[in-house]
């Protein structure tokens, strides 16, 4: 036990900040505040050894994206340093408004997230676990077939776009880096694979699952 403040004021700032910024926004199917998603992601970066910089950049992982481009990325190198600002900027697919297609642009920022550092690997592991987890909370509220339907209505949310994402975040992610963050992702991306995926699908999470074993 010690006597000394886990965290500093500057997180305390981040967190903060992070609700200003997301103050209007909620989540997707869910309708709660963003804000819930940014916690659970710097909770999970906390629990599996990330340390208050990178519990800051998953605060602040989404705001360049969402919250005003690279502006908002220069705001967030000033007030919480080069270090955060890095990481957030390797957790963003662009700085565009409006966003580019869907496809290219996922593809760009798979291919170029397998060449990150660690830092930014666990932010992004993070963020991706919280977000698969609600996904499959709804397929199982809903119903493969009633979720199959209603994601086939939505731009990019058809299940075999769903299962081709993942499964590239977990290439990505398990690229040069290892932790047991990555074997909960690749548990998570099996379960959507067995659920809603194909037998591709499905021999392609084995594959990627030997490889975190080796």
């Amino acid at each position: 036990m010690t006597t000394e403040p886990l965290l500093s004021p500057k997180f305390a700032l981040a967190l903060q900040f992070a609700n200003e910024i997301h103050s209007t926004q909620v989540r997707k199917g869910i309708g709660a505040p963003y804000i819930s998603h940014l916690m659970a992601v710097s909770a999970l970066v906390l629990e599996f050894g990330g340390n208050e910089t990178k519990a800051i950049a998953a605060l602040l992982h989404d705001s360049a994206e969402d919250c005003g481009g690279r502006p908002m990325l220069d705001s967030v190198r000033v007030m919480f340093g080069d270090d955060v600002a890095e990481i957030v900027e390797a957790c963003t697919d662009t700085f565009d408004t409006p966003k580019p297609e869907w496809r290219p642009r996922t593809q760009a920022y798979l291919q170029a997230m397998a060449g990150k550092p660690a830092g930014a690997k666990l932010v992004a592991c993070a963020d991706k676990l919280h977000n698969i987890g609600n996904t499959l909370r709804d397929i199982q509220g809903e119903g493969v077939e009633a979720w199959k339907l209603r994601m086939a209505e939505t731009p990019n949310g058809a299940a075999d776009k769903q299962c081709w994402y993942y499964l590239g975040c977990l290439e990505a992610l398990s690229t040069g880096w290892a932790t047991p963050l990555l074997g909960e992702f690749a548990r998570a991306v099996r379960q959507l694979c067995e659920w809603v995926g194909s037998d591709a699908d499905l021999a392609r999470v084995e594959e990627l699952t030997r490889r975190l074993q080796r």
